[in-house]
């Protein structure tokens, strides 16, 4: 049977939101139907934006590859974490391991093009940003973006780190404040590209024009297991 593998605790309210979405998103009548998943939960996991912009902090690869090797020794099908900027270190990890490891960035550049988005925004960790995850995916698919400038980036990374993490309710005046200034610069849809930004999305009405990107990972997931999608998840934008 398809099995799903999880690296989880990038962050721990993240991982748990993945596996929420995972269960609503399936179309699935009985418990039996729902796919079969191993979370291994390790929050010890060092910051990925903190190694990223100093190589001199610890390292988050080898315990990475340490679960994801261990995943799938336990026979799971594919692997899946839920931290966007882990993504940086897909290639290391991807090789370590002889199963697929979804990657939620490339996903996402994929739905949007799909979809008939032209010029994304992008809200994502200054690690993210800085290694061009989406700006790489997005250009590889023949689409455009919009990235916020340095005064957003921080209200980006406070919505993320002071917020979120920190267990506090997210602050929406630096939330629209981002969106308005990259509707500005002309995107037409706004990627959540970071899974504490995901739980903004879950606790508060955000909208039209947004993708998560979390929700993006949660449809691959289902798909890759051999599980359908429920018909009300065929869109991810709300218009």
């Amino acid at each position: 049977m398809n099995s799903l593998g999880v690296i989880g605790g990038l962050g721990p309210m993240a991982t748990a939101y993945l596996l929420e979405l995972i269960t609503d998103m399936t179309d699935a009548r009985t418990d039996q139907e729902h796919l079969d998943a191993i979370i291994f939960n390790r929050p010890s996991v060092p910051d990925r934006t903190a190694y990223i912009l100093d190589h001199t902090k610890p390292s988050p690869v080898p315990p990475m590859i340490d679960i994801a090797q261990k995943l799938e020794a336990l026979g799971v099908c594919a692997l899946a974490t839920p931290c966007v900027t882990a993504h940086s270190f897909h290639d290391e990890l991807q090789s370590s391991v002889h199963i697929p490891f979804i990657h939620m960035v490339r996903e996402t550049a994929a739905y949007l093009k799909e979809a008939g988005c032209k010029k994304p925004g992008i809200m994502a960790t200054t690690g993210t940003v800085h290694m061009g995850l989406f700006q790489t995916a997005l250009t590889d698919a023949g689409l455009s973006y919009v990235l916020p400038n340095d005064e957003m980036q921080q209200n980006v990374m406070s919505l993320i780190y002071d917020c979120v993490k920190a267990g506090e309710p997210a602050d929406m005046v630096k939330f629209r404040a981002v969106s308005d200034a990259l509707r500005a610069d002309g995107c037409d849809a706004i990627i959540l590209g970071c899974t504490e930004i995901s739980i903004i999305k879950r606790d508060n009405e955000l909208g039209p024009g947004y993708l998560d990107a979390l929700e993006v990972l949660a449809r691959a997931c289902i798909l890759a297991c051999g599980k359908k999608l429920k018909p009300k998840y065929s869109s991810l934008i709300q218009q």
